[in-house]
């Protein structure tokens, strides 16, 4: 007869109190812009023309951001969870770089890459005038880069669990592989595929390093909300702060959204 694992009501001291202090250090903060910002002047602030700008620039880069991972991302989440071929170990290890690199370092390497002097920019520059640093697609790219790499480990997360058994069976009543991994295999990893394009998203909206390198800061231009509240620091705080409420309002949705309805791995019982 099997036991029930008993689940501790009472934590020992010992891991309550650092449990405690580890909650407070990171809701203080939090907590501490809600009670800085100026409730009264927020919807001022929030319909400025600079907050609108920066408003409407970040939405419309972090989706194209999201879309170009999404176009680009998938395909390769599929080699790397399904293909076999030489440096597959290389390529995985590649596409988690701009996790851990600093946004800052990316910046710099994206001017080295497509700056107008760049490895590829100053073909791009010479052969179609296509210049990239300071410029809206400048931003599209420097959020793309930063961001992707949560859409491809998701989807591929999501391919290496996937059940085959279904796609067999595709492929035994005569579906192409094209027409398998459209009707088959992403309605199977739509919830994962989702998620990952959800924090793809969130984090293009929130790149400040590589985008402040590579495109710059050009209200209107390249200025995108955490830029504009780097700058709103300088000048007017209350301004800043509404905008960083405006994120966090933004974090907190995106994290409701993953953990309620995506990212859900079972009912309590």
């Amino acid at each position: 007869m099997s036991r029930r694992h008993r689940t501790t009501t009472q934590p020992p001291w010992p891991v309550a109190v650092p449990a405690a202090l580890a909650l407070l250090f990171l809701g203080l903060p939090l907590l501490a812009l809600l009670i800085r910002a100026q409730w009264g002047q927020l919807l001022s602030v929030l319909t400025s023309p600079t907050s609108l700008d920066a408003l409407r620039l970040s939405i419309i880069t972090a989706t194209a951001a999201t879309a170009i991972s999404v176009v680009v991302g998938v395909p390769l989440a599929w080699l790397l969870a399904r293909a076999v071929f030489p440096g597959r170990r290389f390529a995985r290890a590649l596409v988690t770089v701009p996790l851990v690199l600093p946004p800052v370092v990316g910046g710099i390497a994206l001017l080295l890459a497509f700056g107008r002097r760049g490895i590829v920019g100053q073909y791009l520059d010479q052969w179609f005038g296509i210049t990239l640093p300071f410029t809206t697609p400048g931003v599209v790219i420097a959020e793309a880069f930063v961001a992707m790499p949560f859409l491809i480990i998701t989807v591929e997360g999501a391919l290496r669990g996937l059940d085959g058994r279904f796609e067999d069976a595709a492929a035994t009543l005569g579906a192409s592989r094209l027409t398998v991994f459209r009707r088959v295999t992403l309605p199977l990893i739509a919830p994962s595929l989702v998620a990952g394009a959800v924090l793809t998203f969130a984090r293009a909206l929130g790149e400040f390093g590589a985008t402040i390198t590579f495109a710059g800061n050009l209200p209107g231009v390249t200025q995108t909300l955490p830029l504009a509240v780097y700058i709103g620091l300088e000048g007017d705080p209350s301004e800043a702060i509404a905008l960083s409420l405006v994120l966090l309002a933004f974090s907190i949705a995106v994290l409701v959204l993953l953990r309620d309805r995506w990212l859900r791995t079972g009912t309590a019982a």
